[in-house]
């Protein structure tokens, strides 16, 4: 009677074969779903991506390059501001430009002492903290940007061109 109950209690052991081939057919469908999306341009990869990135000119049928885009440039007067940090006076000496769709240069030249009271309190707020690593101005750069497009509206202010940084 023991040898009846031994064999009842102990488990079936499960090959898991099952599990490998649900495994295998999920990696064959990711595989395709990745390859379609490559492929259709939903992740620029390979020759997809060389096409679009902006630092190659974009060349005619001739070899030429097509003309640059209608824009101008409105010089924003230097600011200069104190930062503080952990006691330590410190300061930051900023100039820039700003890259403007060609027919909205009045009209940015207008606002520019709000533009330059924007970027002025934006500075002042920032700390000598987020000056620290490599993608520190790219960031800041956004922030003034998107601060600029909600003074000048979307769409006149392509860029803001960063001429002077110096941190004291």
């Amino acid at each position: 009677m023991a040898d009846a109950t031994a064999d009842a209690i102990e488990p079936e052991k499960k090959s898991g074969k099952k599990g490998l081939i649900v495994g295998l057919a999920l990696a064959i469908a990711g595989a395709g779903g990745g390859y379609f999306a490559t492929v259709s341009g939903l992740i620029p990869l390979g020759a997809h991506a060389q096409d679009s990135t902006h630092d190659t000119p974009v060349r005619g049928d001739h070899g030429t390059p097509t003309a640059l885009p209608n824009v101008g440039y409105v010089d924003l007067q230097p600011i200069m501001v104190s930062l503080a940090s952990g006691g330590e006076q410190r300061h930051l000496r900023f100039h820039a430009q700003l890259e403007v769709n060609e027919a909205y240069i009045a009209d940015v030249e207008k606002i520019r002492p709000r533009i330059v009271d924007v970027l002025n309190s934006y500075l002042r707020a920032v700390e000598v903290s987020d000056l620290d690593g490599p993608m520190s101005l790219a960031r800041l750069r956004g922030h003034m940007q998107r601060r600029i497009n909600i003074v000048a509206g979307e769409g006149r202010i392509t860029d803001v061109l960063i001429m002077e940084f110096v941190l004291n």
